[in-house]
């Protein structure tokens, strides 16, 4: 099995994927067998992961010796030391590095400094054009919310980054004085006028941000100039496709694919 290791701001996932069976067709993934989350925490050292992995693994009845090859998609760069230790370590493994070495990007970055591209929008591009075809925009809901254009070749031509959900409400509520921290959730009814403070606070955040993700995807659609689907992926992809008929696909796991996807291209070079 593959075990891939996505680190993003918040959540590191940790992912077991079986190999794709023999007469699937090509850019296919396996299985993903298991998937464990533990917030990020550059000074966590090989040790401690391993402490909490390998209980996991345990506990799903897993042995160490089934993992045949490990893959790292950071965008924490601190966090990548530890993670190689765990891999050389407890499994006897060399980690690929995602957008390194066998592991590089296999398919064109088209932007001013193609360098810049996060790890984790580069395998959600891979993920997303190997599944469906034509131009593609995937918006993944993270600590910041990017939106990514994959032209119909495969191509990365460009995106936006926005500030999270989450990131908006910490602004909202830690430079106010009087307004309470709320968890974000779908609204209690479709008024969009509230009538009390929190009501009020979740409309502003909630639909406030549909209506920008509506905004934003319509313009990119009318400068792609050609239809274009949209992909979402993230912890709150699914959350918003309940109110929106923005999206045309939802895949939470389209990160971890697409790792999967550059482990298996790297194991035939």
């Amino acid at each position: 099995m593959l075990l891939t290791v996505d680190v993003g701001n918040t959540n590191v996932v940790f992912a077991l994927v079986a190999p794709p069976a023999s007469g699937d067709p090509a850019n296919s993934v396996g299985e993903i067998r298991a998937r464990w989350r533990i917030a990020t925490d550059p000074r966590r050292t090989g040790d401690e992961y391993a402490v909490w992995l390998l209980q996991l693994m345990a506990i799903s009845a897993i042995r160490r010796q089934e993992i045949e090859a490990m893959i790292i998609s950071t965008v924490v760069p601190r966090a990548r030391h530890n993670l190689e230790v765990l891999g050389q370590k407890y499994f006897g493994l060399t980690p690929l590095v995602a957008g390194e070495g066998a592991a590089a990007w296999d398919f064109h970055v088209d932007v001013e400094e193609p360098r810049s591209l996060g790890a984790d929008r580069a395998v959600n591009a891979i993920a997303a054009h190997a599944a469906w075809p034509g131009d593609l925009i995937v918006v993944d809901f993270g600590t910041a919310t990017t939106l990514d254009v994959v032209d119909f070749s495969g191509a990365y031509k460009g995106g936006i980054i926005a500030p999270g959900i989450n990131l908006s409400l910490d602004a909202l509520v830690s430079h106010t004085a009087k307004l309470p921290r709320i968890a974000i959730e779908s609204p209690r009814s479709s008024s969009v006028i509230g009538r009390n403070t929190e009501d009020q606070m979740l409309i502003g955040v909630f639909w406030g941000y549909v209506a920008m993700m509506e905004g934003l995807i319509a313009r990119m659609r009318t400068q792609i100039g050609r239809p274009a689907r949209v992909i979402a992926t993230g912890g709150l992809a699914l959350l918003f496709d309940r109110h929106t008929d923005i999206f045309d696909a939802v895949d939470t796991d389209l990160t971890l694919k697409g790792l999967a996807l550059l482990a298996q291209r790297a194991a035939m070079h």
